[in-house]
């Protein structure tokens, strides 16, 4: 009877009869509830650690990516200036090629003129001899 007025005061007795203000089923809930509290702030944490350490693996990733694409990027336009450079050495070689044949074209009818004048010079000399 004096646990029911004491009960109905808001005044408990716990399992070492001392007096409470709260319920002795809402106090085990209480800490039963603190503790999951406690496991689940431990959860969280680890949570976080793992999540910190994926976004840095993460990173790292995004960065030797980056490294890679700017390899790649260089490679490329060093690809382009070498086709450049060829390209222009193939206009200079082709531009050398067609001076070479003009060239040869002079060379061959400064030939045939020569042939020419040495054949009216040894007609020459022959008619020459053939009048002593």
């Amino acid at each position: 009877m004096a646990q029911a007025a004491l009960g109905a005061a808001g005044l408990h007795f716990d399992e070492l009869n001392k007096l409470r203000v709260l319920d002795p089923e809402v106090a085990q809930q209480t800490a039963q509830l603190r503790e999951e509290c406690g496991a689940f702030l431990d959860k969280i944490v680890e949570f976080q650690k793992i999540v910190g350490s994926l976004i840095e693996l993460v990173d790292q990733l995004a960065k030797a990516a980056e490294s890679e694409k700017m390899k790649a990027i260089g490679a490329r336009n060093l690809l382009k200036s070498i086709a450049k450079q060829r390209e222009a050495q193939e206009q200079q070689l082709q531009a050398l090629i067609a001076e070479k044949k003009m060239q040869l074209e002079r060379y061959r009818i400064e030939y045939e003129t020569l042939c020419k004048i040495e054949a009216d010079q040894n007609e020459f000399i022959d008619q020459f001899i053939f009048q002593k």
